[in-house]
């Protein structure tokens, strides 16, 4: 054996070191194929055919190690529970939530006294409502919510927007230099690389799961009701959050009762639209879940956190390090054409809502609470900084919801209501055809009038007629 001094020395055709693992053997150059499966710590022998059958049972086994579940689902599992069921895997991920949420700050549980309050504003705000609007009172009864009662109630409502974020990690993990093989290419390598998707798809799952719970957790400890972020993530209820209100809202001169009143009249609105108006919150939903199935994924902030040409870096704790650095950083800040159209959908209706709770609201406050200007200021304050709903949709799916054309859309429902009165204002909701569009709230007088309603903007159908009607020259 040569001496340390002199590796120099040693002939070329004598085997060195680098053999283990799959290294290059009798000075034959190392091909892709066997670095990465040195890389993975795979021994392969040199000189004889490579076993497959071997190599998968050796991936599997490693692919168990990490944890990859094989059952479906978001498999945000924990560390060293590979194969869990989908559900355990979102139970994990809902107690690494609280668990986050938790180290924000106390969270004590709602007092009796507390309970009282909201029921008492409760029972004012409904009764205030019920001459203000058509929609009925909310059938279940108020309730006030600790960070984590909020986390239990809203948790699955937030679920089907990671699926589709996963999956669109996993693959842009799969198309990382020396990952990506064409399909259909017949070499050991193509093969590999397709045993190794459980892999990346774990690797996404656990490098999404830190994003996740941190985006939910810190929107715990800034929400004050049920549906603050303005979307429906329960069933109808007017709850609120009374232990982040003074974190929200106590730098302002008004007494705490009437803070709270306030907070409970906007979120008795807005139950009030969820609950009579059933299509409004699946449609919410569906539009952002839509959103997030066009999410692609910005590879270089990945490839800047890892380097994926080594595969063994892929441990839980590499991986949950990872999801700290790119956080913030995963989607790509350029929408697809479908998104910017779900964008703008979505933005009109949030807008309408929003809109419509300012507009009913301010009617029945404005007579009642001395302290409404400096209320709603506020609110419109915490609104032009970028209130909870943009700050999460954001973390989550890479959407930003920004809070255009809310006093557009409040000024079209008291011009509606101006022209048509307060029955047909609300009439409005019964279908979504019949709300106003975005060209609706660049004209609110127009879309007001008794005539409004005939200037919406055409369906497909209707399109398709007036470009047939123009090719033939016959359109008035």
């Amino acid at each position: 054996m040569s001496h340390p001094d002199h590796e120099d020395d040693r002939p070329e055709d004598e085997p060195g070191d680098n053999q283990a693992g799959g290294g290059p053997q009798g000075g034959q150059p190392q091909d892709p194929f066997a670095a990465l499966l040195g890389q993975l710590g795979l021994n392969v022998p040199g000189g004889g055919p490579i076993d497959l059958a071997a190599l998968m049972n050796q991936l599997g086994a490693m692919a168990q190690q990490a944890g990859a579940g094989t059952g479906g689902g978001i498999g945000f599992q924990a560390p060293g529970q590979g194969g869990a069921s989908p559900g355990d895997e979102w139970a994990w991920l809902k107690d690494q939530v609280r668990k986050m949420s938790a180290s924000l700050g106390p969270d004590p549980t709602p007092t009796q006294a507390q309970r009282a309050q909201v029921t008492d504003s409760a029972r004012l705000a409904e009764m205030w409502l019920d001459e203000a609007c058509e929609f009925p009172p909310v059938r279940n009864p108020a309730a006030v919510w600790s960070r984590a009662e909020w986390i239990e109630a809203t948790f699955a409502s937030w679920r089907p927007l990671a699926d589709p974020v996963v999956t669109a990690l996993a693959e842009a993990l799969g198309k990382a230099p020396g990952m990506h093989s064409e399909p259909g290419e017949d070499d050991p390598l193509a093969m590999i690389t397709n045993m190794l998707a459980p892999m990346m798809r774990d690797a996404a799952r656990r490098m999404y799961a830190q994003q996740f719970a941190q985006a939910l957790a810190t929107l715990s400890k800034s929400v004050v009701s049920a549906s603050d972020v303005g979307v429906q993530l329960a069933e109808p209820r007017i709850a609120i959050l009374a232990s982040n209100i003074e974190g929200q809202f106590g730098d302002l001169d008004v007494p705490q009762e009437d803070v709270l009143l306030y907070l409970t009249l906007r979120e008795a609105a807005r139950q009030r639209l969820f609950q009579s108006v059933a299509w409004l919150g699946p449609q919410l939903q569906a539009l952002v879940e839509h959103y997030a199935r066009e999410t692609r994924i910005d590879l270089s902030a990945i490839e800047n956190a890892l380097d994926l040409s080594d595969l063994t870096q892929l441990d839980p704790a590499k991986l949950q390090q990872i999801g700290e650095q790119v956080q913030g950083k995963l989607f790509d800040p350029d929408p697809t054409p479908e998104q910017a159209e779900v964008l703008d959908r979505l933005q009109t209706l949030l807008a309408l809502v929003e809109g419509w709770v300012d507009h009913v609201v301010q009617r029945v406050a404005g007579r009642w609470m001395p302290a409404e200007p400096a209320l709603f200021e506020a609110f419109r304050r915490r609104r032009g900084v970028g209130g909870p709903s943009e700050e999460v949709f954001k973390e989550l799916v890479g959407l930003e919801l920004k809070p255009r054309r809310i006093r557009d859309a409040a000024n079209l429902w008291a011009a509606v209501e101006n022209a048509r009165g307060q029955a047909e204002r609300d009439g409005l909701w019964a279908h979504p055809d019949m709300l106003p569009t975005a060209a609706g709230l660049d004209d609110p007088m127009g879309f007001a009038s008794p005539q409004g309603d005939e200037d919406v903007e055409p369906d497909e159908w209707d399109r398709g007629l007036q470009q047939l009607l123009r090719e033939e020259g016959r359109e008035d």
